[in-house]
Order: C-alpha cells, then sequence, then structure tokens
C-alpha cells in the first residue's frame, strides 16, 4: 500500500476525499469524541474484513458501528427494546454503544459471527457531518493495531497504522480519551459491559431501574480481552508507597512515572508527569501519557494507581488490561 494519508478535518475538501474513500471500500481513521477509530463502510463486508487485517484483530472480536443518527437503529438492529430508544433520545449523539440483536440483513463480518451488533451514534461534529451528508454507518473499532494503546491523537494512529490504511483524518484530541460504555439490552436487565463515559448512575438516572455492572464476564464485546489497551513498554500499576519504594530500590532502572501526587523532591527518575487529579481529566490523558511514556526510551513505565470508587471504574478497568502481567 502506498503512504497513508494525513487529512485534516478542518479543511472540508480534506473531508469529503474521506469520505469518498471510505464510500469506496477503502480504510481511513476518524476521530470520535471518545478515541480515534478505524472505519470502514458497515456495507461493505470485504472493507470491514480490511479492518481485520489492518488491526491483526481476530476475525470473532465484534466491532461497533457508528450511525448518522438513531432513526439508523432499525436499519441495523431487530426486536428493539423501549429502554433502547429511551438511551438513544438521552446520550446520542454520545460515547454509549448499544447491543441489540442484529438485523438479518446484517452481515456476520460486523458482528463477528455474531447474533448481536454494537450502535452508537458519535458526537465529534466533524464525523457526524460527514457520516449525515453521505448516509454512511461505518464500523470502526480504535485505530491502533490489536491489544495496543488506543489512539486520542492522528499522531498515535499513524505511529502504529501508516502504510497498513489509506488515510486518517486529524480532528485534534479527542474528547474524552476513553472508549464508549458499551451496555446490553439483549436479556432480562441492562448490563454494563464495558465500563466509559457514561456511567451506572447516568444510566440508572434515565431509565429509572437498576443497571447492572459485573466485575467480570464472558460476553464477546469490543475490549473484553485479558491482555489489551497495552503500551510495548512494561507497565505495572503501584500504590504510591509502593511506586516511591521501588524508585528507591531501582535507582538505575530507566523508569517513566506517571503520578497523581508530588514524588519526593531527591528524586528524580528518568522521566515523569503528573497526571490530573479528576477522574474525567485523567481518562481524557491516560492514553496520550502512557504514549509519551512509551516513547520516551524508559525500561519501565510504574503509574500510580488512581482511586477505585465508581467515577474511576472505566480507568480502572483500562489499567487492568494494560499492565504486563
Amino acid at each position: 500500500m502506498s503512504e497513508t494519508l494525513n487529512l485534516a478535518a478542518s479543511n472540508q475538501a480534506d473531508v469529503e476525499q474521506a469520505a469518498q474513500l471510505l464510500l469506496q471500500g477503502k480504510l481511513v481513521a476518524v476521530p470520535t469524541e471518545t478515541v480515534y477509530g478505524l472505519a470502514a463502510d458497515a456495507t461493505q463486508p470485504n472493507a470491514v474484513r480490511r479492518i481485520f487485517e489492518a488491526k491483526g484483530r481476530p476475525a470473532d472480536h465484534p466491532l461497533i458501528v457508528h450511525l448518522p443518527d438513531a432513526a439508523a437503529i432499525s436499519n441495523w438492529a431487530k426486536d428493539i427494546p423501549p429502554l433502547a430508544h429511551t438511551l438513544a433520545a438521552a446520550f446520542w449523539p454520545g460515547p454509549l454503544t448499544l447491543l441489540l440483536p442484529k438485523a438479518d440483513h446484517v452481515s456476520t463480518v460486523v458482528t463477528g459471527g455474531l447474533d448481536s451488533i454494537g450502535l452508537r451514534v458519535p458526537a465529534h461534529p466533524v464525523l457526524l457531518k460527514l457520516l449525515r451528508q453521505h448516509q454512511l454507518a461505518v464500523a470502526a473499532p480504535s485505530a491502533n493495531r490489536y491489544k495496543k494503546l488506543s489512539p486520542t491523537s492522528a499522531l498515535q494512529v499513524l505511529h502504529g497504522l501508516a502504510g497498513r490504511i489509506e488515510a486518517v483524518l486529524d480532528g485534534g484530541d479527542c474528547q474524552f480519551g476513553l472508549e464508549s460504555t458499551i451496555v446490553s439490552l439483549l436479556g432480562e436487565t441492562v448490563e454494563i459491559l464495558r465500563a466509559g463515559p457514561i456511567s451506572k448512575a447516568d444510566l440508572e438516572e434515565v431509565l429509572g431501574v437498576e443497571v447492572q455492572q459485573p466485575q467480570a464476564h464472558q460476553v464477546k464485546v469490543a475490549g473484553n480481552v485479558k491482555a489489551h489497551y497495552q503500551p510495548n513498554t512494561p507497565l505495572r500499576c503501584l500504590s504510591y508507597a509502593e511506586l516511591v519504594h521501588y524508585l528507591h530500590t531501582h535507582s538505575t532502572v530507566k523508569i517513566a512515572v506517571l503520578h497523581q501526587q508530588a514524588l519526593p523532591a531527591n528524586m528524580v527518575p528518568f522521566s515523569s508527569k503528573l497526571l490530573p487529579a479528576s477522574a474525567q481529566d485523567f481518562a481524557q490523558v491516560m492514553y496520550r501519557e502512557l504514549f509519551a511514556a512509551d516513547q520516551s526510551g524508559a525500561e519501565l513505565i510504574l503509574l500510580e494507581m488512581p482511586p477505585g470508587t465508581a467515577e474511576w471504574s472505566a480507568v480502572q478497568e483500562r489499567l487492568a488490561r494494560a499492565v504486563h502481567q
């Protein structure tokens, strides 16, 4: 393949070129409010197959389809419960994916062979306008090599996928920095299968019913593998006390430190970055700072484990998969 085009979301001609590439069955990394997605026209199974090839992703790992509007749900799903429309009205466009029974005509290439499908309407204004102008629906997992750090900038996309895809549409840094919340509406209960920017409390406030959030499950959805979101450099998550002790006892190791509390004044690791105190701000920069630490030349990345409260559940879930076992 020739060089990957770097298109600007601020340039309408570039946005139109991205749309035409998608219509032609090509792969384009696109900005969303969560992370950059590797998009293919979801109505073209051969184009969707190329997503798996470019990422090195197993073909039985389902993809999320990004829709132009909530009305398009019925083109992709069947037996749609009323709760789906309630959630779509409350949170779309936005970082919420609904898991529903797939419509009979939808290719199982998109769903990883499953009878269910993940659907959402993205909130990034450029992507949303592109989808609506061309009435496109795109399958778009994170635009990274399988199990590697999710990209929140075009630079990160190119680092992993340059030469493997036709283009990246650069829309700047992503707003949330974490993948969407995935909610299953397949059974009798509403279940969060992947934590994300929309919380259990957010969902319950809108629905007026209890939402289940199992600590672990075996349902095949995007991101539900033991090792995921990983930098190439080994990552360990430690308490502040453990982190400081490790630095004291491993002074000869090149360590990149990501922390929320100030390090002792006499402690100068190979590289360090102070991360935000709030869960939302932390999530927004987490992949970016892990990428920077990964590129720093460090031998090891140490991250101060953030709080274990409910508002940090999406961050905690990603970090549990990102650490090197």
